[in-house]
């Protein structure tokens, strides 16, 4: 059985202050938190083993996670890295290989191609990457990792690309590092120089794929999301809206939400707890309880 991390012990810091009461992996996106978007994702694969690492208000995510059929959260007291939870499932379970998923990303990317990829490639580690050149600092050559920008490097990389937050690890792998190395990216290195690079391939060009981990972000998610279930904008049942709200493109209204008479929403994203005063004009905005943030 493939066994499934979804990183989602961090501090959602670019998504305050919704983070300040909400982990980022519950932030809605359309009809489902972040996480159960993953879940959705990542069971493309068939039947897996789910876990998912804890911290910011990690009682709330060990919950949802529990609704969403996880087979272990693992908390942590205090913040691991990647690298500190891939040694401490390594150390107190007996997993074959172990495929790995930021929390935050919103994506499509052919995650069966990838397995089969990793797995005949030779190395110990594999990366999903994307050719995303305003974050472009992993350094390639011959589909092996050969250096991070302005961490390290070796030989004469020909390609640099942007890691998608997926990756994979074999048993060789789990069982080989290190409890120092919360930094996944020393983890990589020390492999490249036992000759043992992590093999590193590109998703297809046109693969969806997004960091919904700040407003803009979210917000693109939204939009594909809504793209998915083909529609241009939702409303959930819960929500309170006053009379003649003018709902145009690209707008979500969550439950829990007020919305009063004659409002005009555009490309804007309501989260639970807000409440919408009557005939303003809410354009290109993600607005929430107490706050709200501009998108342009």
């Amino acid at each position: 059985m493939l066994h499934v991390l979804i990183l989602a012990a961090g501090l959602g810091t670019r998504l305050k202050p919704l983070t300040d009461s909400c982990p980022k992996p519950l932030v809605p996106v359309v009809d489902a938190s972040i996480l159960e978007h993953q879940v959705r994702f990542v069971k493309t694969l068939g039947d897996v083993t789910l876990h998912v690492n804890a911290h910011h208000l990690a009682e709330k995510l060990e919950k949802e996670a529990k609704q969403l059929g996880f087979f272990k959260v693992w908390q942590e007291q205090e913040l691991l890295g990647t690298g500190g939870p891939i040694h401490r499932m390594a150390k107190e379970m007996d997993i074959d290989e172990l495929l790995i998923l930021n929390g935050d990303c919103f994506c499509s990317l052919d995650l069966k191609a990838f397995l089969n990829a990793a797995r005949a490639s030779q190395s110990s580690v594999a990366l999903l990457c994307r050719d995303f050149s305003k974050v472009n600092t992993l350094l390639i050559e011959n589909s092996k990792l050969q250096g991070i920008a302005n961490k390290f490097l070796f030989g004469n990389p020909t390609s640099r690309a942007t890691f998608s937050g997926i990756s994979w690890y074999s048993k060789k792998a789990l069982q080989n590092i290190r409890e120092s190395e919360r930094d996944v990216r020393d983890f990589w290195k020390r492999l490249i120089e036992n000759g043992d690079s992590p093999a590193a391939f590109l998703a297809k060009e046109n693969s969806l794929w997004i960091d919904m981990g700040t407003p803009i972000g979210l917000f693109n998610a939204v939009k594909a999301r809504l793209s998915q279930l083909n529609k241009t904008n939702w409303i959930d049942s819960k929500a309170s809206l006053g009379n003649n709200v003018l709902v145009g493109d690209n707008v979500v209204i969550h439950q829990d939400t007020f919305v009063g008479d004659s409002a005009h929403l555009e490309n804007a994203v309501i989260l639970p707890g807000a409440k919408l005063e009557p005939k303003q004009v809410y354009k290109n905005q993600i607005v929430g309880e107490n706050f709200t943030w501009g998108l342009e």
